[in-house]
């Protein structure tokens, strides 16, 4: 039997949503410790697949099946230990397709060789930033795609590369990020998602890319590098507000709702820094540090009591390496 335990990823936005500039998308993410999946596969004669319960298992059967055909193997019995909320913003999709291409290659004594075979999964289509944290964690920069090859039509799926990782930063053990998922609607995912997109593209701004590049390089960056916890959270704030008015006719609003409600509430707090929306949400996030994580869960409990919202309250570690596979070869 293999075993994969994959963290969730936030995901910041994005360096260019324009078809004016060179590359489009080039997203920024953090992998996290928690929440986490598990996956487990043994070898099989046919597609089998069961799940704990409780987990969400939406979306497995196709996962195995894609993965039994993408590595020419004749089955597995594949079971869902452990499972994130999907399409909340944590990245559910990418880390189970890969945790399942994982489990099944090193059930039959394969490498998994996610990067490669990513594209054949139907992932890094866009954003890399998932598959860059599967294999190693850290805060995440890549690269995006040739403007050329990706308008507002993204090609066929596996008809492209997982984009290159530019930048990967180890964050220091003690930051936190604070995870508040509300009970809402889930955020966008498959020809509903690929629609907004297009959307969204067809409109963008370029000279907010040109913004966002400046904050990046000039702001980003160099506060990852040097471990500076505020510069950092203000930073990734900035851009995650910048990538929304790329999407406000998509979503709503800068942030969709309930999420721009939830950050509203929890702005300005002192113990946190850089209040953002991952992905399409509801999950919203914010830094801080192992210190004040206590703090930091009080003021989300607040802010969801404020907003008259339920919801699941986590605080992180940054992933410091991707995810975790058994047997190793």
């Amino acid at each position: 039997m293999a075993t994969v335990s994959a963290g969730a990823r936030l995901h910041f936005g994005f360096g260019n949503l324009s078809l004016a500039r060179e590359r489009l998308y080039g997203g920024l993410g953090v992998g996290l410790d928690e929440p986490r999946l598990v996956v487990s596969a043994e070898p099989a004669t046919e597609v089998v697949v069961e799940a704990a319960d409780g987990a969400p298992a939406d979306g497995l059967t196709a996962c195995v099946e894609r993965a039994v055909s993408t590595l020419s193997v004749p089955g597995a019995r594949v079971r869902l230990e452990r499972g994130l909320a999907r399409h909340v913003g944590l990245g559910s999709g990418t880390q189970l397709a890969l945790a399942t291409l994982a489990a099944i290659a090193r059930a039959h004594g394969r490498e998994p060789r996610v990067r490669e075979r990513a594209p054949a999964m139907g992932r890094g289509g866009r954003s890399g930033v998932g598959v860059a944290t599967f294999e190693a964690g850290g805060f995440v920069v890549d690269a995006g795609h040739p403007t050329d090859r990706f308008t507002t039509e993204r090609p066929a799926d596996g008809d492209w590369t997982v984009p290159a990782v530019v930048a990967r930063h180890r964050l220091p053990d003690d930051w936190r990020f604070l995870l508040v998922v509300p009970a809402a609607d889930p955020g966008r995912s498959g020809e509903d998602e690929d629609a907004s997109i297009r959307a969204v593209i067809e409109r963008a701004d370029p000279a907010i890319a040109d913004e966002v590049a400046g904050l990046l390089v000039r702001r980003l960056l160099p506060a990852a590098a040097e471990g500076r916890l505020e510069a950092f959270g203000d930073a990734v704030g900035e851009i995650g507000r910048k990538n929304g008015v790329w999407y406000a006719d998509a979503q709503g609003g800068t942030f969709r709702p309930p999420a721009g409600a939830l950050i509203d509430a929890l702005e300005d707090r002192p113990v946190l820094s850089g209040v953002g929306q991952s992905s399409w949400g509801p999950a919203v996030y914010a830094v801080t540090d192992a210190t004040h994580a206590e703090e930091a869960r009080e003021e989300a409990r607040a802010a969801l009591d404020a907003c008259g919202l339920e919801g699941s309250i986590t605080l992180a570690a940054p992933a410091d390496a991707g995810a975790r596979i058994e047997p190793q070869l």
